[in-house]
């Protein structure tokens, strides 16, 4: 199943990171990372993905 989720940090990091927490402060500061520059986002989709998995 984690591999499902680090396929879909490099595709979609904020849906990502919604599927693992849900409505949280973590997923504004992905979405917000994710605006200012996608690998940003990436990183830190794989930072939460890796702390859950």
């Amino acid at each position: 199943m984690c591999f499902f989720f680090y396929v879909l940090d490099v595709i979609l990091p904020p849906l990502s990171v919604y599927f693992q927490t849900g409505l949280s402060g973590t997923l504004l500061l992905n979405l917000a990372l994710t605006l200012l520059g996608w690998v940003p986002g990436i990183i830190h989709a794989l930072m939460v993905t890796g702390e859950l998995c």
